[in-house]
Parts: structure tokens; sequence; C-alpha cells
């Protein structure tokens, strides 16, 4: 979210029409972080979009918690309807994350008509589809960058700039957190879990990493790669998955004397009449793009049939106030 390139006074850039009306689902971190943004931005964005973004509901449990700065303590509820089911609000925020309570939310919201915007990778991954068809049947859209790859703009390319291609295969660093403890064991020679525990205290990973560490993150986000790469519309149950938590030091010894590195990766190939979906710790070779991807930074290698190989990367995990 930054302004234009270039521009001084971004509300010339485009008509003022009436505001976006907003509603949230949930105010934890990545909530908060999004009113944050909306609250520093606000005239960036009012400029991009032609309209002044108003937030009007945010759907929480507990009304007492201490919320950021920027949320209006006018604008909690502890209603759902008063999110999903008011005619003023046009966009629903998900932000709570989980699958049960979140799907019912999104779909209702689908289904008055009201634009969605998701980052929930879980919901993606096992409903989808079914909620891209709902989204198309009821002429709304269905909004999900922030679901894979964290500041990478890689479901906008896959959606736009591949339109007219057709990718053959991908390969990603698509979880920040694994990516971070391989690089602190080759580097710092730490163990696993003492990787894992200096990760959560720079906030990193979570309190519970084993989402991360045991691959099924990626996998979750592969399935979303794979729906919009390859048309594929495939359960994470059905991909092959390996986390990290079977790396040891030794291991990222043994790759270096070989001229290699170790990498959480997630794979996908069109061999036309299949698909191959995988994800496992895998060895790279030192000079390649994605061996020197490092930290939370989070790296995807993209293949088309006319286009060849192009990469995006950018950070992967952490919260606004993490260097």
């Amino acid at each position: 979210m930054r302004g234009p390139a270039n521009a001084e006074d971004p509300s010339t850039t485009s008509p003022r029409r009436g505001s976006i009306r907003l509603g949230l689902l949930g105010c934890g971190t990545v909530g908060g972080g999004v009113l944050e943004l909306c609250a520093a931005n606000a005239r960036w964005l009012e400029g991009r979009v032609g309209a002044p973004l108003e937030v009007r509901r945010v759907l929480v449990r507990d009304p007492r918690k201490e919320r950021v700065v920027a949320c209006d303590p006018r604008w909690i509820t502890t209603r759902p309807e008063d999110v999903v089911d008011d005619p003023e609000i046009d966009v629903v925020v998900e932000v709570m994350g989980g699958e049960g309570a979140a799907l019912e939310l999104v779909e209702r919201a689908i289904s008055a008509g009201k634009g969605v915007v998701t980052a929930n990778k879980l919901l993606l991954a096992k409903h989808g589809p079914r909620l891209v068809d709902l989204a198309i049947a009821r002429g709304t859209d269905l909004a999900f960058e922030g679901a894979v790859g964290g500041g990478i703009p890689i479901i906008r390319t896959l959606r736009e700039a591949f339109a007219s291609d057709w990718v053959e295969r991908l390969a990603g660093i698509v979880n920040g957190t694994c990516n971070y403890v391989l690089g602190r064991m080759r580097e710092g020679g730490l163990s696993l879990d003492e990787a894992v525990r200096e990760a959560q205290a720079k906030g990193y990973a979570e309190a519970d990493p084993s989402l991360d560490t045991g691959g099924h993150d990626a996998a979750h986000k592969l399935c979303v790669l794979a729906m919009l790469a390859f048309g594929a519309r495939v359960p994470a149950s059905a991909l092959h998955v390996e986390g990290i938590e079977g790396i040891e030091e030794r291991d990222h010894r043994y790759a270096e004397r070989f001229g290699y590195v170790i990498k959480h990766l997630a794979i996908g190939r069109d061999f036309g009449d299949a698909i191959e979906l995988r994800v496992h710790p895998t060895l790279i070779p030192k000079t390649s793009v994605l061996a020197n991807v490092s930290g939370v930074l989070n790296a995807i290698l993209l293949e088309g049939r006319a286009l060849g190989p192009c990469m995006l990367y950018g950070r992967g995990a952490g919260d606004l106030r993490r260097p």
C-alpha cells in the first residue's frame, strides 16, 4: 500500500466519489495491522481508488481487549450480522483466521453481494474454488493477494500477468518461518529447536510452530497457487507434504560440502495429463537464485510456456513493527 510514483497530491489522480465502507471480521495482529495501514495511508489510498476508505464495523470476540490505536472503540461489535448483513458495508475484510466461522461469514458476505478480502490460506485451500464460483455467480469480488507469499504480488501476477500464458512449473519458498529457521541452522550452527525459539522471540514463529515446521502452511499455499497456475482443485490432503522437523545440523554441513543448501520448497508441475504438487525440504545448488533467498523472505519462481522463468520475492513473515 504505497502512493503513486511522482504524485504530489494523490487526491487529484482520480475523481472523488462516495466512500468505500469496510467491515472487519477480527482485530488481532493481522486485523490491527490492516487498520494501521488504512489510517497511515488514508490519503494515498483515497487518491488511488478515487474514494476514501471508511471503516464501519470491527467484529471481535472480547470487546474489553486492548486494540491498536487505529481501532475506534465505536466500531467494535461482537455480532457477526453487524458486519456481513449490514447493507451499508461494501467490503468485508476477513482477518479472523480458521475455517468454520470464517467460512460461514465469508459465504454470507459474498451471497449478500459484498466484496470480500481475505488472507486465510486454510480457508482458501479447502474451499477456495467453491468461494470463487460463488463470487462469480453473485458478480462480486473475492480478493486474496495476502494469502500466499506475504508481500509478494504473486496472486495478481498469476491472475493477470499470466492470463495469456501457461504456467508449466513453479517452485517457491512460501513459508518465512521455515526459511528463517533453516538459515539460522546453516549460518549460526543452531539446532532446530534453538532456531525455532529464536524465530518465536523475533515474532517470526507462532507459539505452536507446527503448522509451519510441519509443512502444512506451505501445503495450503500451494493449493491456492495450483488453483490459479494450473486450474487445479486439489485438497491439501492429496499433496505430498514433509516439514523441516527431521532436519539436523549435520544435514546442512553435508549439503555445504557438496555445494548445496537446504530449502523448504512448494513445487508444482503441469505434465499436461497430470499435475504434480509437493512440499518438502530440497537440496538446491548454491548458485541457484532460490538458494540465496534468506531470512524471512519468500520467493516464488514461475516458468511460463511463452515467458520462460521469472521470480518474485519479498517479506514473508513478521508484523509491521519488526525489522
